[in-house]
Order: structure tokens, then sequence, then C-alpha cells
């Protein structure tokens, strides 16, 4: 407090200004934010302590104790949750207190860890792999909605993912470790715009309208990195490719300003840009010459401030529209 009282001495602070801060530091801080970010990886290293200790002692432990083990405490953690929760509603429910998060998201990464274990030890669901991932992803959906958790519906949306590629993908495409294949590409651009749709759905349904973001950030971003796969694949029709990734970019840039969102007018831009940039890299390459070499240097120093200048502008513009 004596260097806000020297700062308004020197004409640094008004005071109006003083007063203010001198308020604020007579009332209580509030550590709920901070305890509860701790808690996130506190969750997420005890759940990896768990893999280690597994990794590390399955000769002596044995896999059908660890397995009862992590089923065992799986069950507790979602028995307490089923008791503790408040009753469904389709706007947002808030958490009956400040360790029930947590344990929903211990029970849901040990649920994983539970289906996980029986396929790779046990082989329960044989070849049928996208079975042993879409059980766990029924449940997690179910658990995201029923409890109102975001990181759960986070979980579930990952397991999508995997199911759908898992699904449509031929096994022998799996075990090549072949990611550029048509087949996830494809997969990725339909399940990205499904998920788009499915965020503009829960708006317009006001069904647990707190989720669209999730679900928009998810899609947007698997439908722009599906597209920019396949213009980097199929070079012989990337133009086309360019043109879809523009025409996605232009409509999230638009609700973005809409609605006043600057994360998704920013993903817009860079992944646009991302595009642009393999579009003049191919010119380049055409012309082929020293001086593309300049030219090159050139667009990437300036597109880059250009990009930078232009995010600045619209922060600032959205800010300004918002009234902060």
């Amino acid at each position: 407090m004596k260097i806000f009282e020297q700062l308004y001495r020197q004409n640094f602070i008004t005071q109006q200004q003083l007063d203010k801060i001198k308020q604020q530091d007579e009332q209580p801080v509030s550590v709920h934010w901070d305890v509860r970010t701790l808690l996130y990886p506190g969750i997420l290293l005890v759940t990896t302590a768990l893999g280690i200790l597994v990794y590390e002692n399955i000769d002596t432990i044995g896999h059908t104790a660890i397995i009862i083990t992590i089923g065992v405490a799986c069950a507790a953690c979602f028995m307490y949750c089923f008791r503790k929760a408040n009753k469904y509603a389709h706007v947002k429910v808030e958490s009956p207190n400040i360790l029930f998060d947590y344990i929903l998201l211990t029970a849901c990464l040990l649920l994983l860890t539970f289906m996980g274990y029986l396929q790779y030890q046990y082989n329960v669901f044989g070849a049928r792999w996208g079975l042993a991932v879409f059980i766990p992803m029924v449940i997690l959906f179910f658990c995201a909605y029923y409890f109102d958790h975001i990181g759960v519906l986070s979980i579930a949306i990952t397991n999508l993912a995997t199911w759908l590629g898992i699904t449509v993908t031929p096994v022998q495409i799996l075990k090549q470790n072949d990611f550029s294949s048509d087949h996830i590409i494809y997969t990725g651009i339909i399940s990205g715009v499904a998920l788009v749709v499915f965020s503009t759905i829960t708006q317009q349904k006001n069904i647990k309208a707190h989720f669209a973001f999730t679900y928009k950030n998810f899609g947007a971003n698997i439908l722009f990195i599906a597209l920019l796969a396949a213009m980097f694949n199929h070079h012989n029709i990337y133009l086309i490719w360019f043109i879809a990734i523009l025409l996605v970019a232009y409509w999230l840039f638009n609700n973005a300003v809409k609605e006043n969102v600057f994360y998704f007018l920013v993903i817009s831009i860079l992944y646009a840009y991302i595009a642009l940039c393999y579009v003049v890299i191919e010119l380049l390459i055409l012309i082929a010459d020293e001086g593309s070499l300049y030219l090159g240097t050139i667009y990437f120093i300036g597109s880059g401030i250009g990009l930078i200048r232009l995010l600045m502008y619209y922060n600032k513009k959205l800010k300004h529209d918002a009234g902060i």
C-alpha cells in the first residue's frame, strides 16, 4: 500500500484510484479458482501415477488384483457422484461441492484405464477394437450431461473421434500408423461438420447451451485439420481444398464477430493463413528461380506483420463492442 501512496504523491494515480485500491486491499481475496486449478493437475498426476505403478509392478501385483483395484476405485467414485449429484436440468447445474467435479473426473479417467486394461490384457472384445472405445464413450456422454461436466464432455468427444477413426479405418492402416489415409481425412471432415452443427442445435434448443463452445471448439479444429490434411495429401487438387478452407474460415470468422468470440476469430484466421502459405509456397516452387527465395522471404515477413496487426485490430474491436 505504501507504494501506491507514493505513486499518488508523485501524481501517477488519482485520489479516486488510490481509494479503490485501499478498498480492494481491505477485502478478503478469494483463492477458489486457484485451488480448483491446482486440483486438475492433481487428478492427472494421480491417474498417471496409477499407470506408472501398474507398469512397474505388473509382475508382482498381478493383473487380476490391479483390475479389481481400479474397478473398485472407479465404482466408489461413481457411487459418490450419483449420491451427491443435483437433479438433471437442461440449463447449467452447479456442482454440489468443490470436490464433486474432481471425483467425477477421476471416475471417468479410471473407467478409461479399466476398459483399456481389460481389452489389452484379456482381449475381452476380441478384434472389435471399436467396441472397447464405444462403451466408455456412451458412459462418458451420459456422465457429461447428467452431472453437467464440460471436462468429461471433452473426454467423451475425444473418445468419439477415436471410435470413428477405428470404425471406418481398415485394420492394416492402423497397424501401419498411416494417418494420411483418406478414410481418416474424410471422417475428420464429416465429424468436424457434425460437431459444429450440433453446437448450433445445442444453443437453439437450449439443451446444455453452455456445452456449445466445447462442441464448436472440437468441431472447428478437427474440420480445419482434416481439410488441411486433404489439401496436403491431394496435391493435384489442392486449390479446391484451399477454397473449402477459406469458405469455412469465412463462416467461422463472421460467426465469431457476430457472437463476439475472439478465440474462434483467431483460429479461423490462423488456419486460413496456413492454407494461404501453402498455396504461396507451391506458386514459388513453380517459379523456381533466384527471385522466388526473396519473394518468399518478403511474403512471410510482410504477411506475418499483417497477421499480427489484423489480430490486434479485431481484438480491440471486439473489446470495444463488448464494452470492455
